[in-house]
């Protein structure tokens, strides 16, 4: 019989918390040479009261090997690094079970996050997605099964880090699996990471039709992002407290600030120390439902002079702790040039009509979107413009591929006939924010 750690410490109806996602050692991934920054087991950072939220990034596969998900923890635990359970494409982590527990047991939560920006997550019908709910509730949280990644350590629950694809089957996935946690023995937790645009385009629905507990809110990699706060049509924090309040079924629910932990944590709106304690104070003092701060990710923090640190004295108005830069960062990131007119910290932008696009069906452009002229996109996001293939270079918004912008960069022609299909509903905000890592190094906690 697995023991359950009691989480006595942990409150979420607080505006305090913070929320640091560990698992894929971004700091790693941007520097490969300096490993003594390196992502370090979980428990590493649970010596203090900083973190209270650890969602572990990511389970990025749903359905593998087996009809079982698999999960991918970069430096720390992988399938190519650690083996998987017979049968499976599940890594053997369960080294990692006293690691977790002992962060448990110090008052935090550590959650299993779902998606990432190139994970593989969707489901092709709801029975598909309820399905699932009993395979994640056996696998990480109070069921049981002879292929637990994390062994006896019983997480308490999960975030949604959507970042493409259809919602299809979400709901009946969180209902299913919020009615199992109901049965639990111990308080369970559902979170969900949305870019700041709103709606979010990959789990905006979803939000509006399940209890969410708290929001994680990327503000960066777009638009409206921390770095251009003090313009009042562009940062919307009023527009996700009013969803909050008057759209989520969860009246209670909380809406955090991400951001990024360091300048290359993300591609845009990182802000310095001192800048980001004004940005929470002034948040908290204006919005009841704030609920936090959330930071990509666990290494870029240690490494920028522990930037957590400087995030939680913000919070509780407390001091001390690591040295904190408090220079501006500088990005390579061209500033955006245009914004949609009807997007203020007050409004929600319209939901457009269907316009036909194309996507093509086979070749080099196949399964690739045309551009649209109402669709944010951010580095690395690629569309079929006029029979080519266009990649960005960095955020951009109703910037035509080939236009003197010189933001799109020309793949050459598609080797495709295209389909025509329809596109509309909400505003699609293009999101490859959250980054899978490979292993890049073995590492045995």
């Amino acid at each position: 019989m697995r023991s359950v750690p009691m989480v006595g410490a942990f409150n979420m109806s607080v505006n305090t918390n913070v929320a640091v996602y560990w698992g894929q050692n971004s700091y790693g991934a941007t520097n490969p040479s300096n490993t003594a920054n390196w992502q370090q087991p979980i428990s590493y950072y649970c010596q203090d009261d900083t973190v209270d939220i650890f969602p572990m990034a990511f389970l990025d596969e749903f359905n593998t090997t087996g009809g079982l998900p698999s999960v991918n923890l970069a430096n720390t635990c992988s399938t190519s690094s650690n083996g998987v359970f017979p049968g499976t494409q599940l890594p053997n982590c369960t080294f990692l079970a006293s690691n977790i527990e002992t962060c448990q047991n110090a008052g935090k939560i550590v959650t299993i996050s779902l998606g990432g920006a190139t994970g593989s997550a969707s489901f092709a019908d709801d029975s598909e997605g309820e399905a699932f709910a009993q395979i994640i509730w056996d696998l990480f949280l109070g069921g049981t099964s002879s292929t637990r990644p994390f062994g006896d350590a019983v997480l308490d629950g999960i975030d949604m880090d959507i970042e493409g694809g259809s919602q299809t089957g979400f709901t009946a996935f969180l209902t299913t699996l919020r009615q199992l946690m109901n049965g639990g023995s111990k308080p369970y937790y559902i979170t969900a990471a949305p870019q700041c645009p709103y709606p979010d385009a990959y789990i905006g629905n979803t939000i509006n039709a399940v209890p969410f507990d708290a929001v994680f809110v990327q503000f960066y990699n777009n638009y409206c992002g921390l770095n251009n706060y003090n313009n009042p049509n562009d940062w919307n924090f009023a527009t996700w407290d009013n969803w909050a309040k008057t759209v989520s079924p969860n009246p209670n629910v909380k809406v955090f600030i991400g951001a990024p932990a360091s300048s290359s944590a993300a591609g845009s709106g990182y802000v310095a120390a001192s800048a980001i304690a004004t940005i929470i104070q002034q948040t908290m003092s204006q919005y009841t439902s704030f609920g936090g701060v959330m930071l990509w990710d666990m290494s870029q923090a240690y490494a920028n002079s522990r930037y957590d640190i400087s995030v939680k004295n913000a919070l509780t108005g407390g001091s001390g702790g690591g040295t904190v830069t408090t220079t501006a960062a500088t990005s390579t990131t061209p500033a955006k040039t245009t914004v949609p007119a009807t997007l203020t910290t007050t409004s929600v932008p319209p939901t457009t009509t269907a316009t036909a696009t194309t996507t093509p069906t086979s070749g080099s452009c196949a399964g690739v979107s045309a551009w649209q002229s109402d669709v944010a996109y951010v580095g690395g996001n690629q569309v079929t413009y006029n029979g080519n293939l266009w990649t960005a270079q960095w955020w951009t918004y109703n910037d035509l591929p080939g236009g003197p912008a010189g933001v799109w960069v020309d793949e050459g022609a598609c080797t495709t006939s295209f389909a025509t299909a329809q596109f509309g509903g909400q505003w699609d905000a293009a999101q490859a924010t959250f980054g899978i890592f490979p292993a890049i190094a073995t590492e045995t906690p």
